[in-house]
């Protein structure tokens, strides 16, 4: 089987603020949350190659990133699109294109899309995503609730999350999880799910509305193919406020 991971990293990051996307901002050590995100790829035995996704206005400096890293593995540089959705589906045709230049077939190649505001994902989580992929076609990373977890009325539309919510229903915690990335699936799957959604909407409206992540599109599209769980870890954790640089 052949592993290659796509970095998401076409988003601007409103909720951080700021003038320059979460991605590209530096940690403790001076280096950027992205370089510690593919840093994490690019060390991973079982990973071959690299497709890093970046939003257009970023491109540059991704670049500049690129030479001074000298990383190796990074084969594709890929500008998002406007919704992560539209990010994924670059991604996908861009790994689909760098395995038929080798011949690959879509059966044995494997797709692991990590979002890259999770910079501290450990290698433990890499290489058991990659040995759950031998036998699995859709491998996703969690970790168990542990706060009590309330279903409000109606999800709020506004991007604040403001306005008023009750509770209308308290499901059991142990049967609940908290996803992180990366989220991994044979080739044939990740594309063929995208595909049939997009055939049923063909300028992403229902992506937009109904999905958050890929494992989402999968389940819907392709429920006969289950989902195995590898472990997470707390420090896999996302930034998403300013508070968590």
């Amino acid at each position: 089987m052949h592993h290659i991971a796509v970095i998401l990293a076409g988003g601007i990051g409103r909720r951080v603020g700021g003038n320059v996307p979460k991605q590209l901002l530096p940690l403790n050590d001076g280096r950027s949350v992205l370089e510690h995100a593919v840093d994490a790829f690019e060390q991973a035995p079982d990973i071959e190659a690299i497709v890093l996704v970046m939003h257009s206005d970023w491109m540059a400096k991704c670049e500049e990133m690129l030479l001074l890293n000298a990383w190796q593995k990074v084969v594709r540089l890929v500008p998002g699109g406007k919704e992560r959705w539209e990010s994924s589906v670059h991604a996908i045709e861009a790994v689909q294109e760098w395995a038929q230049e080798r011949k690959w077939q879509e059966e044995e190649v494997n797709v692991l899309l990590h979002d890259a505001a999770r910079p501290f994902v450990s290698q433990r989580i890499i290489a058991d995503v990659c040995a759950a992929l031998e036998t699995h076609e859709a491998v996703t990373v969690a970790v168990p609730c542990v706060d009590t977890m309330y279903k409000s009325l109606t999800p709020d539309p506004s991007p604040e999350g403001e306005g008023d919510k009750y509770v209308t229903e308290i499901p059991d915690r142990r049967t609940m999880m908290r996803a992180q990335t990366p989220q991994s699936f044979r080739l044939k799957v990740i594309r063929q799910a995208y595909e049939l959604v997009l055939q049923s909407s063909p300028c992403g409206g229902e992506l937009e509305r109904g999905f958050t992540d890929d494992c989402g599109v999968v389940h819907r599209v392709m429920p006969h193919i289950p989902i195995y769980i590898v472990a997470g870890e707390e420090r896999n954790r996302k930034i998403t406020y300013a508070e968590d640089i």
